[in-house]
């Protein structure tokens, strides 16, 4: 039997076969001097043991890859850490990325963010099949994470370019990120349909008030149906079968018909009330608010998966789910452009300049003809001068009161929620009246058949066409109404006609222009954080060493997800 070889044999066998290999590829021969031999043995034993003389390292076993991934990681060495990973092989690479802890280099973003670029560009660069499990979604939340509430020095230009390498590796992240952003959007816009409704007589009220008193009369006129069948039971219950026969029916004289038409027209007028039938939009609405908060408490959720830390249940939904809104909106444009189907993208961040607007098309229906681009110019010219002409006439108004002349910071806020209701209120008015002529024509209100569509946009076509002379005077009393219940203790507000004309210049402009081919709307993110110059704009008097939101004194007006007006805001 031979003799098992020792480590110590190995080793020497390997050396010895390393030797002759040099030596044949430089042309010698096995027979050179020892001193050439030994010298040739020193070398390759250097390069077996350490790096080359360069400082690179040639790793090719994925444990030893990844134990010095972490040892540089430790030390904060992400650029060597990402030096190491741009010379991986596939098979390398994919294995080292199957054990690599990701979660503590997400821990240490944005420092690490250019360790993780690296994986992403190299992944992309070798384009290996199949392509390897990477957790890219969990990267991005992070960062929208840290873009949400940003605290971090310098973190856009940390992470661009690991958000360029992200999106290129995985193009599906942009819609995943647009659908969320949008679900925010929506349920931050549904946290405000829970206020102040209105009875039969057009006051304000609390829906649930409202609910009450719609069922107690209810209550009373079905008592009295009730009462009044109990009356005709003689005649109308247990009859027999026979006498309800078609023979019998065509048999009755004049008297039995006459009596029949008084009792059914008794029934009817009790039943058939134009009050009672406020019942089912009271119950759609609050169908709809039912809805919202499911969404609301949905969004919530993801954000608490999201973020451990957010500490959901202290913070209001509201600033919560725009801060990480805007986080998206932030990481979508930091991607870069898309270089997908036409539409596909939203434009984030581009910024239209006032005084201008896009004349691309919507998809409420009905697409806009070749003057969109002018009637869109002359709508935001009227949303500038109802800023500029309008609100300075009321706030000179609101200044000759004595009982508020000093107090201008509350004068602006009513200004301000004066515009804000006016546009809601409109809002909340076409959808009502799109959903009437579905009821009066017996259409399902969830139906989504091409008539019933075809429908809705002959409806808001016709809204549209008749935006300037429609009646408003509803609204208009609304937005009134409401500010003066909330400043119930300055009676004085009541009696300025300014503001009244204020009131109304804003309500017909709000109806006019979310009744366009492309409607416009208002941006409702009045988070009072760091000054966006995209859709902020500073008012001269403030304070421009500052970049800290204040307050808003006008909202940004916004068309197609891209900024038409900018806000002005105090900082």
């Amino acid at each position: 039997m031979e003799p098992t070889p020792t480590p110590n044999m190995l080793k020497q066998i390997l050396l010895k076969n390393h030797q002759d290999a040099i030596l044949q590829l430089h042309g010698h021969s096995p027979s050179l001097p020892l001193s050439f031999g030994a010298a040739s043995m020193a070398d390759s034993r250097e390069r077996i043991r350490g790096p080359s003389r360069d400082g690179r390292e040639f790793l090719t076993s994925p444990r030893q890859v990844l134990r010095r991934l972490m040892l540089l990681s430790e030390g904060r060495q992400y650029r060597e850490a990402a030096g190491v990973v741009g010379r991986l092989g596939p098979s390398v690479l994919r294995s080292v990325i199957a054990e690599l802890p990701l979660d503590l280099l997400l821990e240490h973003l944005p420092h690490s963010a250019y360790l993780l670029e690296s994986f992403f560009t190299r992944l992309t660069t070798l384009n290996t099949t199949p392509k390897p499990d990477v957790p890219s979604e969990t990267v991005a939340w992070q960062l929208v994470r840290l873009f949400a509430n940003p605290h971090e020095s310098g973190l856009r230009q940390r992470c661009t370019r690991l958000l360029q390498a992200l999106a290129q590796y995985e193009p599906g992240l942009r819609q995943t990120l647009r659908e969320r952003r949008r679900s925010f959007d929506n349920a931050v816009q549904g946290l405000g349909v829970h206020g102040l409704t209105t009875d039969a007589s057009g006051q304000l009220i609390s829906l649930h008030v409202a609910l009450k008193t719609e069922l107690q009369r209810h209550v009373d006129t079905y008592k009295m149906a009730i009462h009044k069948l109990e009356e005709l039971s003689m005649v109308t219950v247990n009859q027999d079968p026979a006498h309800s026969s078609h023979q019998r029916l065509l048999a009755i004289n004049y008297g039995d018909i006459q009596q029949r038409l008084i009792d059914n027209k008794t029934l009817l007028t009790m039943l058939d009330k134009p009050a009672l039938k406020q019942l089912q939009t009271l119950v759609e609405n609050l169908s709809t608010r039912v809805e919202n908060d499911k969404e609301v408490l949905t969004c919530v959720g993801q954000v608490r998966r999201l973020d451990a830390q957010a500490l959901v249940e202290k913070r209001p939904a509201a600033g919560l789910l725009m801060n990480f809104s805007r986080g998206c909106e932030v990481v979508l444009h930091m991607m870069g452009p898309e270089g997908g189907p036409p539409g596909s993208s939203h434009s984030i961040g581009k910024t239209t300049p006032p005084g201008g607007a896009s004349t691309s098309s919507c998809s409420d229906g009905y697409h806009s003809d070749d003057s969109g681009s002018d009637d869109s110019s002359e709508m935001v010219s009227l949303y500038r001068n109802l800023y500029v002409e309008n609100r300075a006439d009321a706030l000179e108004a609101l200044d000759s009161l004595p009982q508020i002349k000093h107090a201008h910071s509350l004068k602006g806020k009513i200004l301000f929620s004066m515009i804000v209701l006016s546009f809601r209120l409109c809002h909340g008015m076409r959808e009502r009246k799109v959903l009437e002529v579905r009821r009066v024509l017996n259409c399902p209100l969830d139906s989504s058949s091409e008539t019933t569509l075809s429908l809705d946009r002959s409806v808001r076509q016709h809204l549209f066409e008749t935006a300037e002379s429609f009646p408003l005077g509803e609204i208009e009393r609304s937005v009134f109404n409401q500010v003066l219940s909330t400043l119930h203790e300055y009676p004085c507000l009541e009696s300025c006609p300014p503001l009244t004309h204020y009131v109304s210049a804003c309500v017909r402009l709000a109806w006019r222009m979310i009744n366009q081919k492309a409607p416009y709307y208002l941006d409702m993110d009045f988070n009072l954080g760091f000054l966006r110059p995209e859709k902020h704009e500073r008012h001269p008097q403030a304070d421009r060493r500052s970049d800290l939101i204040k307050a808003f004194l006008w909202p940004a007006l916004m068309q197609n997800n891209q900024c038409a007006f900018k806000a002005v805001v105090a900082t």
